[in-house]
């Protein structure tokens, strides 16, 4: 693909168009009236309730209409979200809306917006510039050059064809530098979220590497997080909204917010991130590091325990920034007062709240960048006219503050 040269996606555009507009998929839909935003669901393929039929359909949809729907003999959901994934980032007619997304709820989903071809710019590279500058002068030159030009063209011709029949391999030396960098403390942060009864609450930020969630009784909900003894925030519990439906489902949980007064702390180390139970109400956890298939208890006034394992997430980011699959989880869920295991859905529990480390999604993505462009390099590679190549992929050292030292 020539540089500067817009890919034609037009027919992506009108696909995606189609399948929305048929209602043939659950939780794909349009996002407003105008219908220049969709949904598409985005549930993880390692979810205990992820139904392959259901919550991957449009996925495979797109990797049959591609002709890639078995591609390496593999029925892989998480190949087709990729490829379909990958297709709309990489075009110019889609834009991922990130603040209309809702990827903590139970049926998760994203937002993209059909950008209108007025907003589809077209940028020519310097260079271009320069060529077609240099082929105008050419132009104007006089015929005994051109005579001359088109005997010199000749023979390039005659030596590459040459050439081409020697050529039994290409090499390509990709270097992949990683340049995301991150002052000191930017990695320790908590995005929060609370659920009563499956429906959010709350949805918080915390930068610092803790934070206490407790109940506060009869006390109203602060617009931002209070500070306890000048050390670390907290975040209230709210008070049920009316929203909720009455019944006992609703009583129980005005019974248990008081044995959550003295709440949990969350600290983020170096090795993780850890959780201390201080409250009265029983607390359970689960996230994507647990090694056993037990119910996992937080214990009052013991040990903090290991809720998130950085140094398995870099190990499960290193081999996604390779090998592309499944992205690593990067949070955990709690639940008060209940017990949660694996394999149950946290949206049907009294109170649930879900964790994600910001700094661990955004190394997610731009490893997905990564592995990308380490795609269309392959799919460059694989034109090699005797179809052999080598493709050496060099990764530099990194430097102190690059996201490898914030492992260590």
């Amino acid at each position: 693909m020539a540089a500067g040269r817009m890919r034609s996606t037009r027919r992506l555009r009108s696909w995606i168009v189609e399948q929305v507009s048929s209602g043939k998929y659950p939780g794909l839909v349009w996002d407003d009236e105008a219908k220049t935003m969709f949904r598409i669901p985005w549930k993880h393929a390692g979810k205990q309730d992820f139904r392959k039929d259901e919550d991957a359909a449009i996925f495979k949809a797109w990797a049959e209409f591609k002709g890639k729907l078995t591609d390496g003999g593999q029925d892989n959901p998480a190949a087709w979200k990729t490829r379909l994934r990958c297709a709309l980032n990489k075009s110019p007619e889609f834009k991922e809306v990130m603040d209309r997304a809702q990827l903590d709820i139970s049926e998760p989903y994203k937002v993209y917006r059909l950008v209108p071809i007025s907003e589809q710019g077209v940028v020519v590279p310097e260079k271009k510039s320069r060529e077609k500058a240099s082929r105008r002068s050419k132009r104007r030159r006089s015929d005994s050059d051109s005579d001359a030009a088109s005997d010199d063209k000749q023979i390039k011709r005659e030596e590459a064809t040459s050439q081409l029949v020697a050529v039994d391999e290409i090499r390509l030396d990709v270097r992949i530098e990683e340049s995301v960098t991150a002052p000191v403390g930017a990695q320790d942060s908590f995005s929060v979220a609370v659920y009563y009864l499956g429906q959010q609450v709350l949805k918080r930020q915390i930068q610092g590497t803790d934070v206490r969630i407790m109940y506060l009784p009869s006390s109203p909900i602060p617009p931002t997080p209070l500070v306890l003894k000048a050390r670390f925030p907290r975040i209230p519990l709210p008070e049920p909204p009316s929203t909720l439906p009455a019944g006992p489902e609703l009583q129980a949980l005005f019974t248990l917010l008081p044995f959550m007064e003295k709440g949990v702390v969350l600290t983020s180390t170096p090795q993780g991130v850890y959780g201390k139970r201080f409250c009265q109400g029983r607390v359970f956890w689960t996230g994507p590091h647990t090694t056993m298939p037990d119910l996992h208890k937080m214990e009052r006034n013991t040990e903090p325990v290991l809720l998130f394992n950085k140094e398995i997430f870099k190990q499960q980011l290193d081999y996604f920034r390779t090998n592309g699959g499944e992205p690593p989880q990067c949070g955990f869920t709690l639940c008060f007062g209940e017990e949660l295991s694996d394999s149950e859905d946290p949206f049907q529990k009294l109170i649930i709240v879900q964790i994600t480390l910001p700094w661990e999604e955004q190394q997610v993505q731009n490893a997905q960048s990564i592995f990308e462009s380490i795609t269309i390099l392959q799919s460059l590679a694989s034109q090699s006219p005797l179809g052999e190549i080598t493709l050496n992929l060099v990764t530099p050292s990194l430097q102190t503050g690059t996201c490898s030292s914030c492992f260590q």
